[in-house]
């Protein structure tokens, strides 16, 4: 009743002043439930599971009736602050489960001897490592982490190294770590570790163990979600797309194909991860098991598979799953810790959690405070008050916890994902995510208010706020030399000629890897007119030599050819927009011209097929062409050449283009991504560390119509 909430606000500074020590120690955390001290005084489990720590106060007849009052009501006191018991019935404070349906409110303070004190629990302290990250149980008590034999809540936030330009980790991670997070967590996408079969990148931007490394130098520990299989809304989850090729292998299963594939990859990155890991003096304390295979829950000896292969090659630390809450009977393996993902409480949370393990802590692996965007769909923020209250709730619980996402970053090139339940849509370029940082990595409401509420529990003050990244308005651009796709051709690599259409993944490039990301360009020879079908994926541009016929996309995959008196040039170009990361139909994901190709239901035949990856030789070789001024509105698609002229000191910008169709912009022969006129997304991220002092080259390439105006700005559009 309002009543008791009341009297529990008033009562409790009284209370705990006899209830409660000052401060939640590391001593008293190691030592337990019910451990001795060494002068013979008891640890143990008070007040809603706090630690009480030393022996009774001295009898002073002064606050004798203090006392007594305390106990009268203390059971008003704790059903006042009890969270809600539709999901915290298995939750144990004291001996007793609570009792009370009453939620907190979000203004009420913490408990004063709700305060961690991990100072000592970073990797720049934690020298002597033995028994890294453990999951405990007590008696009487909630179960728990502890870290090296002290209790630990795990406070993480995912920061995806692959999507922040290099030159800014630090700042990431201090802005991390300001905020008062213990962890962070990234995923590690095996298409672009390893683009080709057996030559891998770890350099640059996927310089992974300098990530690592650089966390620990911050005083950051590491959970490492290695996959293979990442979701992430990378393109094919993040597995390579090679993988295509062959229809009978069965994607994150135990398909020989699949795992001689899995073998040969996880013998290279996983003897990278050894030496990083807590017992090797590194700060990798957890290693995450794939992820979410309860959403896909294809083959039962899988996962035990995936286990095994971590083991045989030395990884020792903590090993979890991670499933939707109702997915993690389907997901979760015998002997390791299972962890679910969830964006708020409900009556069924730990339902299935339980089921599978109910002496483990719990560690909500993915606790989402956004989402994604897709073009084409509408960007709806959360509240950041309802990440506040529900991070309230963690704490309260015992509950570790990883905010997905802390700083999303971008989906920079062509790294994106799609989704396709009742239809295919496409993850746009920014991965903001309505994080805690956003894309540009500025600070947030969402980080503010997180910020003040660990703060809160924490006896050592937290960091100095990093300072914020300052963006920069560059003068507008216009785009004044223009390179039509016929006249590109020649700097392309050398088409390939096929007697029928061959899908991106299966084109005889990159010693037989095939294509991974960008276009495909298709041409065929006909010498009549009629019904064009099409199968391709996922949007394609059909021409009759250089005249735009129509688009295909979706569900249309039909155009009319007009009646030709000679034989004419029929060009199609398909985009892979990104292949769909999540669910079964990931096993189906061949871009480009997947069918056949018929004009009033006859076959073509004899293909010339170039690829158009926009790799950054393909920039270098563009520099000897000859471009064309610009001198009116140009349809179809074409190269743009202008300059940005960004002053001594570059920083950050975003890049707005009103009267452009649809395309992507390189700047200085980096991709930043598709920009596309249908929205959410109206700007480009464009970090200032991949800006030279004075000019920089810009060029996009614009599918559908020339525009006019490139403007920069300090502000996104999302």
């Amino acid at each position: 009743m309002q009543g008791s909430a009341s009297l529990t606000v008033q009562s409790l500074p009284l209370c705990l002043g006899l209830w409660i020590p000052a401060q939640r120690t590391p001593e008293s955390a190691a030592l337990g439930s019910g451990q001795q001290r060494g002068d013979g005084s008891s640890v143990g489990r008070g007040l809603l599971g706090l630690a009480v720590m030393g022996p009774p106060p001295r009898f002073s007849p002064h606050l004798a009736w203090r006392r007594i009052l305390c106990i009268f009501f203390l059971p008003f006191i704790s059903s006042g602050f009890a969270p809600r018991i539709k999901y915290t019935d298995k939750f144990i404070f004291g001996k007793e489960p609570l009792t009370s349906s009453k939620p907190r409110a979000s203004t009420v303070p913490f408990f004063p001897a709700v305060r961690f004190n991990w100072s000592h629990l970073t990797p720049l302290e934690l020298k002597d490592r033995s028994v890294g990250l453990q999951a405990e149980e007590g008696v009487g008590r909630n179960p728990y982490f502890t870290l090296e034999g002290h209790e630990f809540l795990i406070f993480g936030g995912s920061i995806h190294y692959f999507r922040v330009p290099r030159e800014y980790w630090r700042d990431r991670l201090l802005k991390l770590r300001a905020c008062g997070f213990n962890t962070v967590t990234t995923y590690v996408p095996w298409n672009l570790h390893e683009p080709e079969s057996g030559k891998f990148d770890f350099s640059g931007n996927l310089d992974l163990e300098a990530f690592v490394l650089l966390a620990a130098e911050v005083g950051l520990w590491v959970i490492l979600r290695p996959g293979p299989y990442v979701c992430s809304e990378l393109d094919l989850g993040g597995l390579p797309s090679r993988l295509l090729q062959d229809p009978t292998t069965q994607l994150r299963t135990t398909n020989r194909t699949f795992v001689e594939a899995v073998d040969k990859y996880f013998d290279h990155l996983i003897a990278r991860v050894v030496p990083l890991q807590y017992r090797k003096g590194g700060p990798i304390i957890a290693v995450q098991v794939e992820n979410e295979y309860g959403s896909f829950n294809k083959d039962k000896n899988y996962m035990p598979y995936l286990h095994k292969a971590l083991l045989e090659r030395g990884v020792v630390e903590l090993l979890l799953t991670s499933d939707n809450t109702n997915k993690v009977l389907n997901g979760h393996i015998k002997g390791v810790l299972a962890t679910i993902n969830m964006n708020s409480f409900r009556a069924d949370t730990f339902e299935q959690l339980f089921k599978v393990q109910k002496n483990k802590p719990i560690l909500i692996m993915e606790y989402w405070v956004g989402w994604f965007d897709t073009w084409g769909k509408r960007h709806t923020p959360t509240d950041a008050g309802d990440v506040e209250n529900t991070v309230t709730e963690f704490i309260q619980l015992d509950i570790s916890f990883n905010v997905y996402m802390f700083h999303g970053g971008t989906n920079f090139g062509f790294m994106n994902g799609g989704i396709h339940f009742t239809h295919y849509r496409a993850v746009i370029t920014s991965y903001d995510y309505d994080a805690v940082l956003t894309e540009a990595g500025d600070y947030t409401d969402k980080y503010f208010k997180l910020r003040k509420l660990f703060q809160s529990v924490f006896v050592t003050p937290l960091p100095l706020l990093p300072k914020p990244t300052h963006k920069a308005v560059y003068p507008s651009m216009r785009l004044s030399l223009y390179l039509p796709l016929w006249d590109v051709l020649q700097y392309l690599n050398r088409p390939v000629v096929s007697r029928t259409p061959l899908n991106m993944e299966n084109l005889p490039i990159h010693g037989g890897n095939g294509q991974a990301f960008g276009l495909v360009l298709y041409e065929a020879t006909i010498c009549s007119g009629g019904r064009l079908h099409v199968e391709a994926r996922d949007a394609a541009q059909v021409f009759l030599n250089e005249t735009s016929l129509g688009i295909l996309a979706d569900e249309t995959q039909n155009v009319d050819v007009p009646t030709i008196t000679e034989c004419q040039l029929l060009r199609i170009l398909v985009e892979n927009q990104g292949r769909v990361n999540f669910s079964w139909k990931i096993q189906d994901q061949r871009k480009g011209i997947i069918g056949s190709v018929t004009i009033n239901s006859v076959p073509l035949e004899n293909f010339t097929i170039y690829s158009l990856e926009m790799r950054t030789s393909f920039f270098r070789r563009l520099r000897t062409a000859i471009w064309r001024p610009v001198s009116d509105d140009h349809l179809g698609p074409a190269f743009y050449l202008g300059t940005l002229k960004a002053g001594s000191s570059p920083r950050d910008t975003f890049l707005a283009l009103p009267s452009w169709k649809y395309g992507f912009v390189f700047i200085n022969g980096r991709n930043l991504g598709r920009y596309w006129n249908i929205g959410p997304q109206g700007t480009l991220y464009l970090p200032g560390a991949w800006l030279n002092p004075g000019n920089n080259e810009i060029i996009l390439f614009e599918k559908r119509k020339s525009g006019s105006y490139i403007y920069s700005t300090d502000k996104p559009v999302l």
